[in-house]
C-alpha cells in the first residue's frame, strides 16, 4: 500500500516568529499562512525541493512547544548547508560522522566521514522553541 508523507506539525509558542526562522533563516518556502479566527490559523513551509512540509500555528496540536526531536534534513553537501544557516544566525552543531570501525554501533567521530559516504554524515540544530532536527548528507557530489 502506498502513502506519501506531506506534513509534520511542529509544536511552537509564536508562529510568527517560528515563520521568521524558518523562512529567513532556515531558508524554508512559505505555502500557506492562514488564520480564519483568533483560535486557528496554519502556516505551512517546504524545504526547497522535499515533499514533504512543516506546518504549525494556532488550534493545530496540544503537544508543548520544543517537544518534537529527531527531524531529519538530508542534504547534499552538509558542510555547504551548515555554513548557511549558520550565516543566517542558525546555532549549527560542529559536523560528525558514523564511527564504522568493526560495524557500526551508534558511536560518532568529529568531521566530516571521509568517504562523504551516504547516510554518514551528521549536525543538528534547533528552532527557537527547541525542536530538533538533524542534518545528514547524502548523494554528495565531489567537484
Amino acid at each position: 500500500m502506498k502513502a506519501l508523507l506531506e506534513v509534520v506539525i511542529l509544536p511552537v509558542s509564536d508562529p510568527d516568529r517560528s515563520l521568521r526562522f524558518y523562512r529567513d533563516q532556515v531558508g524554508f518556502e512559505l505555502d500557506v499562512d492562514y488564520e480564519s479566527a483568533p483560535d486557528f490559523g496554519v502556516i505551512q513551509l517546504t524545504p526547497q525541493g522535499s515533499g514533504a512540509s512543516i506546518q504549525f500555528g494556532v488550534g493545530l496540536t496540544d503537544a508543548s512547544a520544543g517537544s518534537l526531536q529527531g527531524l531529519y534534513l538530508v542534504v547534499p553537501d552538509i558542510e555547504k548547508y551548515c555554513r548557511e544557516l549558520t550565516d543566517h544566525g542558525v546555532t549549527v552543531s560542529k559536523i560528525r560522522h558514523k564511527d564504522t570501525d568493526g560495524g557500526w554501533r551508534g558511536g560518532f567521530l568529529p568531521g566530516l566521514d571521509p568517504d562523504r559516504a551516504d547516510y554518514a554524515s551528521f549536525a543538528d540544530f534547533r528552532d527557537p522553541d527547541g525542536n530538533a532536527w538533524v542534518l545528514q548528507e547524502r548523494n554528495h557530489e565531489s567537484p
